[in-house]
């Protein structure tokens, strides 16, 4: 029996400047299949520069199929980027975290969150003219409150941001989003998470 993703965010999740093999969502897929979990590619809602509102709109119009067997999600760094405030991210990520779990079929164990990535810590975030010290504390700002709510929903939790710091060469070419490289490291961090939904 095949079992269904469904993969919700912005670019991170949609790999801006990777081929669509090299996504996050589609290397985690193909990986779990080479351990005999029967994954599906992921059905993926996102788009680059969305917002956690932005996302919020584009599932309420898109076509679902649920329940599904796993939903990922990834969202906030363009809340930051914007220089929207905390108090609006929390309140807008606990009606998205909600939307994941049902769209799981209820089943919190069945969705993964995964942290924002430092976008600071890249070429482009050296050179944007931004205090990347303040966009480092605002993302462990808005990655604390994504944790907690996670956490009080039961829902499962992969913090990506230290590796996006670690390896900061690990870049698309546009200097910014992750390389295929950056997204299979994520990948090897969500994969003992994910087996345990599946165990």
């Amino acid at each position: 029996m095949t079992l269904h993703y469904l993969a919700l965010g912005d670019s991170y999740s949609i790999g801006e400047g990777v081929p669509a093999s090299g996504r996050w969502p589609m290397q985690l897929a193909a990986r779990l299949r080479r351990e005999g979990i029967p994954l599906a590619d992921p059905q993926i809602i996102a788009t680059t520069g969305w917002t956690t509102d932005e996302l919020s709109a584009a599932m309420d119009h898109a076509t679902l199929a649920p329940p599904y067997d796993l939903v990922s999600l990834l969202i906030g760094v363009n809340n930051q980027y914007r220089g929207r405030g905390a108090g609006e991210y929390r309140q807008e990520f606990q009606r998205l975290l909600a939307g994941a779990i049902c769209l799981a079929g209820g089943c919190p164990q069945r969705v993964l969150v995964l942290s924002i990535p430092d976008w600071g810590a890249t070429t482009f975030g050296h050179g944007c003219g931004r205090d990347i010290a303040h966009v480092a504390y605002a993302l462990d700002v808005f990655n604390a409150i994504a944790r907690d709510e996670v956490q009080r929903a039961r829902a499962c939790w992969v913090d990506v941001t230290g590796l996006s710091r670690q390896q900061p060469q690990l870049l698309a070419e546009d200097g910014l989003h992750p390389s295929v490289e950056q997204y299979g490291l994520w990948v090897d961090v969500a994969l003992p998470v994910v087996r345990g939904v599946f165990r």
